[in-house]
């Protein structure tokens, strides 16, 4: 038992709540490896600290149904075939609304081009020859960039919200 000298507030085992069951979301980022390190009586005590990091995720407005033969369309069907959910989807419509517009031919002065917006565009040549003018080659380009550099849509999604660009 464990009595507070100033408050006579107490804790035990018993009667403490259990303040590791809090719900809630929480973000690190850890660069390097650390360790803790204790010294006493003349003997130090070196401890690597092991950080759980678990992936960025961000909530998308809901997207809805694309209309047929539209760029979102094709991002919805390669999406699906990948086997993620229309909540990847929201996120990917909302990422790129933000890049683009779903413009197959947005860019702008730093070099990026297309849906993707890729730095430099001719990047997206390694999907296809088209890739300049067609959506489909953009959007796989995108999505492997995506998948490479985030793991998936809404991984993008919560870097844009956080740094404003993905």
């Amino acid at each position: 038992m464990v009595v507070d000298p100033y408050s006579g507030a107490y804790a035990d085992g018993v009667t403490a709540p259990n303040h590791w069951q809090k719900t809630g979301t929480q973000s690190l980022t850890v660069h390097g490896s650390y360790s803790l390190g204790v010294t006493r009586g003349g003997y130090t005590v070196q401890v690597p600290v092991k950080v759980a990091v678990t992936q960025l995720r961000a909530v998308a407005p809901a997207a809805g149904v694309p209309d047929p033969g539209t760029a979102q369309a094709i991002a919805l069907a390669m999406l699906t075939a990948r086997g993620w959910g229309s909540d990847q989807y929201s996120c990917l419509v909302s990422l790129w609304n933000r890049e683009s517009h779903w413009n197959v031919y947005a860019s702008n002065a730093s070099g990026a081009y297309g849906i993707p917006q890729a730095v430099p565009g001719s990047k997206m040549a390694s999907a296809g020859p088209n890739w300049q003018s067609n959506p489909t080659t953009q959007i796989t380009w995108g999505l492997g960039y995506i998948t490479a550099r985030y793991g998936t849509p809404c991984g993008a999604w919560a870097h844009s919200q956080s740094t404003g660009w993905y």
